[in-house]
């Protein structure tokens, strides 16, 4: 298992781990020439995504069945996240560092999801996922609400994707970044549930 110290320590230099499989027992520290990122005020989510929020079709919890959560997002054919660094985060949100926003249905059943981890005012997300329609990205919108309401300036991605630039990710250079962190660990910000109609519907 990874210590929370060595964990926050790696996030703090740019660095995150990731495993080659569910079994493997010990995962690899990366980082990258460029990051994805998405600015706080570029973030924006599809009509549909919006009417379904606007709808209350889902329950959504904050920072609740963090490690239920974790294991959706690896129970798939090739996953990166392992039992290890499940245990590993989970010991982190027991900490106050990692977090998640889970999406039920109306019948309290786990259908979307979304974790990451938070130091200073910077969050690196670290994975999602859906089973119902568009609840993963649902998860994300409030992920997004809890971010900006909480006062974080960074939300890193790891990674530029095709599919997250739908919702306003952008690739920048390592050193850019590195500056973004820096700056951002310089401050505090706080992952907490979004206030009943306080939430902005994003363009």
């Amino acid at each position: 298992m990874i210590s929370p110290e060595k964990l926050l320590n790696a996030y703090a230099n740019g660095m995150f781990p990731m495993a080659d499989s569910r079994q493997d027992p010990r995962a690899k520290w990366y980082t990258s020439s460029h990051r994805g990122i998405i600015p706080m005020e570029a973030f924006h989510v599809s009509s549909n995504v919006r009417r379904i929020v606007r709808n209350h079709h889902y329950h959504i919890k904050f920072n609740r069945d963090f490690r239920t959560v974790m294991e959706a997002c690896a129970n798939r054919k090739s996953t990166w996240i392992s039992d290890e660094l499940i245990d590993s985060y989970c010991n982190l949100h027991e900490m106050g560092h990692a977090h998640a926003v889970s999406v039920y249905t109306k019948d309290w059943e786990l259908v979307g999801g979304q974790y990451g981890v938070s130091l200073g005012a910077a969050y690196f997300g670290e994975s999602m996922f859906g089973w119902a329609k568009e609840a993963s990205k649902v998860a994300l919108y409030w992920c997004h609400q809890a971010l900006r309401q909480g006062g974080f300036e960074l939300w890193d991605t790891q990674f530029w994707t095709e599919h997250l630039a739908r919702f306003g990710c952008i690739e920048i250079s390592a050193d850019e970044y590195d500056k973004k962190l820096k700056k951002a660990l310089k401050k505090s910000a706080s992952f907490r549930k979004v206030s009943p109609g306080k939430e902005s519907m994003d363009k």
